[in-house]
């Protein structure tokens, strides 16, 4: 049987290893080939550990063999975003002023898919610090959006290299981070699905942080069963990090259905409409029609507070502690950081500690507000992006894209960004699932019965 595509689903790939119809040494082969062909233009990976990728999956074949299987995700490849530690390993975190860096710890959610037979292809790119929604590096190099090889165009971030390394092919699935939108963005301009959990679901120990208010783990996968299988192997209390022992227990997996009905999802306020271009709201009204045949309710929302509102509080709160973590770095003129990056996070300086308090108090107030307003209500419906990807000569670095994803990280709310369109130019677009906090397993199942209906995720770069 012939070696699957570079973009078959991690479903199929994990059936395939299981039932001998492909080797974990053959399928990492297959990716390591696809990264040495094509990386140098993407530029997706910071590092690969082509060697020690090979001796694992040499292994895991082994282990399969003789019966002792670690499961159905043994042998299979993956990817990292360059902020997970891996001891002995070189941890940039998007900085050059981190060459060299090796950490003294492993990452919980990297020893968790190693103890699965997982194989770690490398660490791929990042903005600086996770401090940015573009997907831009100004010192280390941006990613190529592989959805438009001519003109370069933002990848999204602050996880790049992730998202452009699984949308051509380079990886079937990986692991990034998302402090503001940073799975999600990637997820939308490069046709991908990403999981933004709710604090504590994901352990964050051996993660280089940025706000530890805000910052969760997420899978990047191109489909909603893909980002299960992760979020599943990875999930769980972590003696480790604090955030994971005062979490609700996981919740089961919602009863098999194969529609939406008796599910109430509420559409974007109209009020709220206005920051999207008209594609993308056409691509959104026809994803909220899609739900509705589907069979859910579709109502509406009354919204406590405005998408916009929680900019300040949010970058306040992300500021200063970011600021906290890298001080010395950022005072150091001569430290050779991001151009970008160093004036947002310089911001934190600014911030008092009865300021921080203070808003520390009004975000747990207005969370309440928030559980309040998603009271018999399954999911809210909203774009993930207000545009398609734009050029990245036409960046303006003062200003962000992440007005539609910071809310969920804001009120600590799951959500779930997949494929919803494309534009005439045939760039991705991106419908977000937004649920009350801790709800992951529902807002997977309502994103996979949206693209057992849609063929949007199935779409693939060309020319690569």
């Amino acid at each position: 049987m012939p070696l699957p595509g570079s973009f078959t689903t991690v479903e199929e790939l994990s059936a395939r290893l299981q039932s001998g119809a492909v080797t974990a040494v053959e399928l990492v082969e297959h990716y390591l080939q696809e990264i040495a062909a094509k990386d140098g233009r993407l530029g997706a990976f910071i590092a690969t550990y082509a060697d020690e990728a090979r001796q694992a999956a040499q292994s895991a074949d082994l282990a399969r063999r003789g019966g002792c299987s670690l499961g159905p995700l043994h042998g299979m490849p993956i990817a990292l975003k360059d902020l997970l530690e891996i001891e002995g390993r070189v941890t940039m975190g998007g900085c050059e002023a981190y060459r060299g860096r090796r950490s003294e710890v492993t990452a919980t959610l990297v020893r968790r898919l190693l103890q699965q037979g997982m194989v770690v292809l490398g660490k791929t790119h990042t903005v600086e610090f996770a401090t940015g929604g573009w997907g831009t590096n100004s010192r280390l190099g941006t990613p190529l959006n592989p959805w438009d090889l001519e003109t370069p165009r933002t990848p999204g971030g602050s996880s790049s290299g992730s998202g452009v390394a699984v949308a051509a092919g380079l990886a079937p699935w990986a692991i990034g981070t998302d402090t503001g939108g940073s799975v999600r963005l990637p997820a939308s301009w490069c046709n991908l699905t990403a999981l933004k959990v709710s604090t504590g679901r994901l352990s964050t120990y051996g993660i280089l942080p940025l706000s530890p208010t805000l910052d969760t783990p997420g899978p990047m996968a191109r489909t909603a069963g893909d980002a299960r299988l992760l979020y599943r192997a990875l999930q769980g209390a972590d003696p480790l990090d604090p955030a994971t022992q005062v979490v609700p227990a996981g919740s089961r997996p919602p009863r098999a259905r194969s529609d939406l009905s008796g599910m109430r999802l509420a559409r974007l306020p109209a009020a709220e409409r206005e920051p999207a271009t008209a594609e993308v709201l056409a691509a959104y009204d026809e994803s909220v029609e899609t739900m509705r045949e589907a069979g859910a309710e579709i109502v509406d929302i009354a919204l406590p507070y405005r998408f916009a509102e929680v900019a300040d509080l949010n970058g306040l709160i992300m500021n200063a502690e970011g600021y906290s973590f890298y001080e010395p770095l950022l005072e150091d003129p001569s430290q050779p950081l991001d151009e970008h990056v160093r004036p947002r996070l310089l911001n934190g300086r600014q911030v008092r500690a009865a300021d921080y308090l203070r808003a520390m108090r009004r975000r747990a107030a207005m969370q309440r507000e928030m559980e309040a307003a998603f009271a018999g209500i399954d999911a809210l419906l909203a774009p993930t992006t207000a545009t398609a990807a734009i050029p990245v000569a036409e960046v303006d670095q003062t200003k962000g894209p992440a007005h539609f994803t910071r809310y969920a990280n804001f009120f600590n709310l799951t959500a779930l960004a997949l494929p919803n369109g494309a534009t005439p130019a045939g760039l991705p677009l991106s419908l977000q699932i937004i649920g009350p906090a801790y709800s992951e397993e529902e807002v997977l199942q309502i994103g996979e019965i949206y693209q057992s209906r849609t063929a949007w995720h199935r779409r693939t770069p060309a020319g690569l």
